[in-house]
Formats: structure tokens, sequence, C-alpha cells
């Protein structure tokens, strides 16, 4: 098979005529977008076959995608050379718009997803690997100001310490995910993201795997938060988070937490306790208060002692009134950076607590009230719109405006203001309807 070779920054990329040179992988969210972190990552499984017309049809659509997309890379800096073999042998694949187009109906329950998130499996083995890498965490931590507890749980949580990372090629992850053109403008920046990490001879193609959607190495980085946020820990002259050795990608996860805010000494959180009669209106993430106003209104450590001083914090009742209610400070805002959900920062917050010998939830959780389907939840935003409580949508996702809505709800018929979107209150709405 004939071969050139072109010298990128001191990498070797051979330019095959026939053969595949994939980049890929899909992960962590970065800054922009809130990626499904820490779930399983598996083979793409062998495509039913599409007739021969079709797929005629839409690799001719590709083809000329592919050469509009790479005018716009070279018009970015990236190099012929670099675009061809990232590029060769690329064909959409219909496992990943399969999987960016998933949509799920049912949502696990809180604390069955902190049952598998904070596993006594995934705890013995971050005290494992705590362990075994104690001074290299205790570096990492020094130079950052990052707390250990919170980037060796990322590294858990993403990738099961390094067993899980992806096999989807990144650049055809990313090409998939242009081509089908729902992201097309944020799946082409990352794609371009991913050719210049080649072109910078920090990887070459062959290596750049990952998740579905374009999330790569370890810590599961996307390419265009790789460039932002990676380093160079071990000082071979590459940022490989990649690697068999998970030193720069723990530094990486390290170094994007503390640019985005990390407030060193700080901790991410902790379980507290409520008081009887406790004004519910409190428990909002807007309400941030100092540990001087909590101590006043009564709230208490779960243990009973007055709470210590660690800056301005908020409440956080996740599964509402009936459930664990936790104390949560700007770090855990930080942590949601990286994954925009709290249920991946409470996960976070409590694996590395657990790891570092700390309680898991110590409160019930209400097991008797269920979620809501996506269908249920459009539901509930129709019935309290219907009844002057405007949701500002009814997309079966309930943000701050939904929240609120469900909030002036309860206080106007007796019931804990906890604004949490369950079968019960859904009862009580098709009640009052």
């Amino acid at each position: 098979m004939p071969t050139n070779i072109v010298r990128t920054n001191g990498w070797r990329i051979a330019l095959l005529a026939s053969a595949a040179f994939v980049a890929g992988c899909g992960g962590p969210a970065g800054n922009a977008t809130a990626q499904t972190s820490g779930a399983v990552m598996t083979a793409t499984p062998p495509q039913p076959r599409e007739p021969l017309a079709e797929r005629q049809a839409r690799a001719a659509s590709f083809a000329q995608w592919r050469a509009e997309f790479r005018t716009r890379a070279l018009n970015e800096g990236i190099t012929p050379q670099v675009f061809d073999a990232t590029m060769a042998g690329i064909e959409p694949s219909s496992r990943v718009e399969e999987l960016d187009g998933a949509q799920p109906e049912f949502v696990r329950p809180i604390w069955e997803y902190l049952d598998t998130a904070v596993s006594d499996t995934r705890v013995a083995s971050g005290q494992r690997e705590a362990a075994a890498r104690a001074e290299t965490l205790r570096a990492i931590e020094a130079r950052y100001g990052t707390d250990t507890r919170a980037f060796l749980a990322i590294w858990g949580m993403e990738t099961a310490y390094g067993a899980v990372r992806g096999d989807f090629p990144v650049a055809a992850s990313l090409a998939t995910l242009a081509f089908e053109g729902r992201r097309r403008d944020w799946a082409e920046r990352e794609l371009i993201a991913t050719m210049r990490i080649v072109q910078d001879g920090d990887a070459r193609p062959s290596e750049l795997v990952g998740s579905w959607a374009g999330a790569m190495g370890h810590t599961q980085f996307m390419p265009s938060s790789f460039h932002a946020y990676a380093q160079d820990f071990d000082g071979d002259g590459r940022r490989n988070i990649w690697a068999e050795d998970p030193t720069d990608a723990l530094a990486s996860a390290a170094h994007y937490l503390r640019q985005e805010g990390w407030t060193p000494g700080q901790p991410w959180g902790m379980e507290v306790r409520l008081p009887d009669g406790f004004n519910w209106t409190l428990v909002d993430p807007n309400v941030r208060r100092p540990a001087v106003f909590w101590n006043e209104v009564g709230v208490r450590t779960y243990g009973g002692a007055t709470l210590p001083d660690h800056g301005a914090a908020a409440l956080l009742a996740p599964a509402g009134a009936g459930g664990p209610v936790f104390l949560t400070y700007p770090n855990f805002n930080v942590i949601k950076r990286y994954n925009n959900s709290d249920s991946y920062a409470l996960a976070i917050g409590l694996l590395g607590d657990r790891i570092y010998g700390g309680h898991g939830v110590q409160a019930s959780w209400p097991q008797d009230v269920l979620p809501l389907t996506r269908s249920d939840r459009r539901e509930v935003q129709q019935r309290l719109t219907a009844l002057g409580y405007d949701t500002q949508g009814t997309d079966g996702l309930i943000g701050p405006n939904s929240q609120t809505a469900i909030r002036r709800f309860q206080s106007a018929n007796g019931l804990v203001p906890d604004g949490y979107a369950s079968d019960r209150l859904l009862a009580q709405l098709r009640a009052a309807s």
C-alpha cells in the first residue's frame, strides 16, 4: 500500500491511499455542553445495510459536506495533510446518529443513580488508586489547588479509573454529528479542534478514541476542552490524556476545575438537617447565604452540630421535602461546569468523600415517590400553565421556570413548596384541573 509521510511537530502521520486513519471519541462536556458522563461506552455493533440507492445518495451527500468542511477547516489553519489523514476512510455512523437522537422517556430516580455512581466497588477502586498514586495526587493538588477528592472522583465517574475509556473514533463521531446537522456548528468546531490536536503533535490520529459524542481520555475531555485545559504534568512534551498512565489526564481535570473557579480549601457541600417548620422557599440554588444565617434559621450538620463557615452556600433537596438535603458551596457549581447536572455533582462530591473515609448519604430517600417520564413532565408543565402558573414552555425539562411555577402552585394549595416534580405532584395537578 503506497504511503506518504508528513511530519507535524514531532509526530509522523502516514497518509494512506485507502486505509482509514480515524480520530475519534466523545465525552466530557467541557464548557459548552452537558454530556452523559459516566455512562458505559461500548463498541459500535454491526449496522444493518441500507438499500443501495440510499447508501449512494447518503455517500454523495456526505462527500459534499466533507468537501465544503475541508475548505472551512483549511481556512482555520488545518493543513491539507492533517485533514486528509484524520478524515481518511470516515463514513457517517448510524450508531452515533441513533445515540445522539435518543431521548429517554424514563428517568432513573436519583437514589438509583447514586447507588451505581457511588457504589462500594467504585469507592474501593478509588481507595486503591488513591493509595497507589498518593505522591502524584498530592503533587497535582499542590500545583493547581484543586481538592484531590474532586479530580480523582471525576476519573472514577468518567471512565471507572481508566477501565472504560470508549472506543468510538473521535473524528468519525464528530463528522457524523456535523453531517447529521442538528449540532453542526458545534461538531465542526470540535472536529477542527481534533485535527489541531494531531497537528500540534499531542496525539496520533489512531489514539483519538472515546465516547460516541467526542469525549476522550481518562477524564473524557472534548477536543476544545483539551486545548483550553490539558496539561503536560509529567514533562514529556505531550499533553497525553490517552496514555495508560493517567497523570496528565488527572492534572488536566484538576486544572479544568481550578480555571473554572475552584476555591482551594472549600468543600463541595455537606448533608444537613432542617428544623421542623422550615421555610422551604429558602431551599433554592439562587438563595446563597453565609453560615451565620443558616445557623440562625436552625440548619445543622447531619450530626446535629452548628455549621462551619466555608462561605456562602445554598440548600439543595434533589428529591424534594421527603428526602436528603445538602448545603452546597460554590465548588459544587464548579463541578457542574464539568457536567451540568445536580446528580452528577452530588455523585462526584459523595464519591470523593467516601474514598477518603467520609459518609455517603445518611438520610433516607423517598423511594415510594416515583420520578416522572418525559411525557409526564410535559403534562405537569401544561397543567401548571393552564392553572395560571406559567412554566415558560412545555419541553418536558424541569428547569428553574418550571420549579418556580411548581412552588407557586404548592404554596397556593397548602403544600410544602419544594418545587419537586413527582408522581404525587402530577396527581395533585390533575385533581386541581
